[in-house]
């Protein structure tokens, strides 16, 4: 399978658990097959690079920091984090260590 047909459904998948149960938010479908569509005659090399680092990027960027959020009421947001997003909190040092 060709690295560009491999991102086109990573990056579907992604979008798919990122965005799941909004409807409004899973039409970034429509984007992604655009993107794709309008550069699958490309042949210059250096930018079907750009193209690919760039949908790898996205995908990184869904996978990694985006949280779905649903209105409860008015002025409150309840924030649903997928499980791949919940991780050991790392302490913080208000004093870091100096280098030696």
């Amino acid at each position: 399978m060709g690295r560009a047909v491999k991102l086109f459904k990573t990056l579907h998948r992604t979008r798919q658990q990122v965005f799941k149960n909004d409807a409004r938010a899973l039409e970034a479908r429509i984007k992604i097959n655009e993107e794709f569509k309008n550069n699958k005659s490309e042949t210059s090399s250096k930018k079907i690079e750009e193209l690919m680092k760039i949908g790898s990027d996205v995908e990184l960027l869904l996978r990694t920091s985006v949280i779905q959020g649903i209105h409860t009421d008015h002025n409150t947001l309840k924030l649903v984090p997928r499980k791949d997003l919940l991780v050991e909190n790392v302490p913080y040092c208000d004093a870091p260590t100096q280098k030696q």
